[in-house]
């Protein structure tokens, strides 16, 4: 079934809700099966150890922005609409959100994405640290913290369009963009071949990233046959999961969006993937001060998320993959703090 006629069949709306869902649990398994997790790559990076977790995460970066890429050039994909590179944006949002993102990342010992996959494998101080990032997303965007993001975001901001876009600012399209992806693809596999990683590891890392590419497809082909403006958008869960929140606190009758079934989706992918390979297992804290820890990092990640306009995936992997200026600035601002972080916490 082609998108127009699922589209036709069962309306945008609908198809959006369930894209979302049938694309979180893919997600879910994928990166529950590969131990898909920013702050292991980190760690390995900085430790030297140049391992299994930085390979894992490295195949999927670069599937997200080889399968982009392709997409964009076969003409089936169109981003410039996309909020990463239309809007405006802000570079002191992204560079001070990066990092207390990677600092959060860190005291959480997982990114955004990588608590849910653990609050799907029954790790229940992952799933308390989600909803605390839940909370305070939801704080930063439209509460409390409201104006001290907004403040911090208004200090250096940067025009939507070819302003927001690497290959526009470096004068490239987008063969090169693929030529880079696949440069970082080889690497990735370099490094499994090293770690002599499973196949089974390689596939699962590339598949985690090919549903961030499968999302900016996905959502972009339903826009194109619906009536209403629909958002071309891939895999973020900072804004996803507050809005997830609010929906089940406060009565709405909004319908269920690619956003709000694209976490739950990641839960049950997670669920699935671990139950079926015997991982499945209930964790609590083992002290008080771990649960301060753990808060403390959940509260970084949902600001620093909400600040740099998209956590490790969406950001890291989603904004990276159609080279947004603030996406890459969020990237390397993660990578930075969070090596540092670690050396000044765990190592020191």
């Amino acid at each position: 079934m082609t998108f127009s006629s699922l589209v036709e069949a069962i309306g945008d709306g609908d198809a959006l809700t369930i894209s979302g869902f049938i694309i979180g649990i893919c997600f879910g398994i994928f990166a529950q099966r590969s131990r898909f997790c920013l702050r292991s790559a980190v760690i390995e990076t900085f430790h030297g150890k140049f391992g299994v977790k930085l390979a894992v995460w490295l195949l999927a970066f670069s599937a997200a922005i080889v399968l982009t890429q392709i997409f964009i050039i076969a003409q089936l994909l169109d981003v410039s609409t996309a909020r990463q590179l239309a809007t405006r944006g802000t570079l002191s949002g992204a560079l001070i959100g990066g990092v207390i993102f990677g600092i959060g990342m860190m005291l959480s010992r997982g990114c955004a994405s990588r608590l849910l996959i653990l609050s799907g494998s029954g790790n229940l101080r992952s799933l308390f640290c989600v909803l605390v990032f839940a909370i305070t997303a939801q704080a930063s965007l439209n509460g409390i913290l409201a104006p001290i993001r907004n403040g911090i975001s208004n200090a250096w901001t940067i025009e939507g369009g070819s302003a927001r876009n690497l290959l526009d600012i470096f004068h490239v399209g987008n063969t090169t963009a693929l030529i880079f992806g696949l440069v970082w693809l080889v690497g990735g596999i370099g490094f499994a071949i090293h770690a002599k990683m499973l196949k089974k590891f390689i596939f699962f890392g590339f598949g985690a990233g090919a549903m961030v590419a499968c999302a900016w497809l996905v959502t972009y082909q339903i826009s194109l046959q619906s009536f209403d403006v629909v958002p071309i958008k891939a895999i973020s869960f900072t804004g996803p999961c507050a809005d997830v929140l609010m929906y089940f606190l406060t009565p709405s009758e909004k319908p269920w969006t690619f956003d709000l079934t694209l976490v739950p989706g990641v839960l049950l992918g997670s669920l699935i993937a671990s139950v079926y390979s015997r991982e499945f297992k209930l964790e609590g804290f083992k002290d008080e001060l771990s649960i301060l820890r753990y808060g403390l990092g959940a509260v970084c990640l949902g600001f620093g998320g909400m600040l740099a306009g998209g956590c490790a995936v969406g950001a890291g992997v989603s904004g990276a993959a159609v080279f947004a200026l603030t996406a890459w600035v969020t990237l390397f601002a993660i990578w930075a703090s969070a090596g540092l972080t670690d050396y000044m916490i765990d190592r020191n």
